[in-house]
């Protein structure tokens, strides 16, 4: 897809992940939805804590949604209060299960993380960033490969930059 950009950045350690969270959640926006996607024991939880924190307004236990299948936190976003809806779609068999988690709502009102994006189905947003993690042979370092539709392009990019920078 030619309107895609993508990034590729290695996280050494689970602080290098804390820290690519905080820097993804500063470039966050209302509406936003964000497919964390990797095999188990990847880190899209780990990231997913890290990104909620980065934004909640007050320190929070983030427990994997896998058998809530959906948890919701208060955040602000450029001065503006929203929920973040994480996801943990492992469990579901189809696509239209997710509507039943209130789903279309939590992408058109908040930020939403989603764990297992594959299980969506046609009920992906056309407008989203990937976040692909990738355990590597020793097991302690990732891969996260970023790719975001066209209104991450700039976004990424800062990413990217701060990333390198941090």
């Amino acid at each position: 897809m030619a309107d895609l950009i993508k990034i590729d950045l290695t996280l050494p350690n689970p602080a290098a992940t804390e820290r690519l969270a905080a820097i993804v959640a500063a470039q966050a926006r209302p509406g936003d939805v964000i497919l964390l996607s990797g095999d188990l024991g990847a880190g899209k939880t780990h990231f997913a804590r890290a990104f909620i924190n980065a934004l909640s307004d007050a320190a929070e236990e983030v427990p994997s949604p896998t058998f809530t299948l959906v948890q919701s936190y208060a955040a602000t976003v450029g001065g503006h209060r929203l929920e973040i809806a994480h996801f943990d779609l492992y469990r579901l068999k189809s696509a239209e299960e997710t509507i039943e988690l209130g789903i279309e709502e939590a992408f058109a009102e908040g930020i939403s993380l989603v764990e297992w994006p594959d299980r969506l189905g046609a009920l992906t947003p056309k407008r989203h960033l990937v976040l692909r993690l990738e355990i590597a042979v020793d097991g302690v370092t990732r891969r996260a490969v970023l790719e975001g539709s066209a209104d991450w392009h700039d976004r990424i990019d800062r990413i990217a930059q701060r990333f390198a920078m941090a």
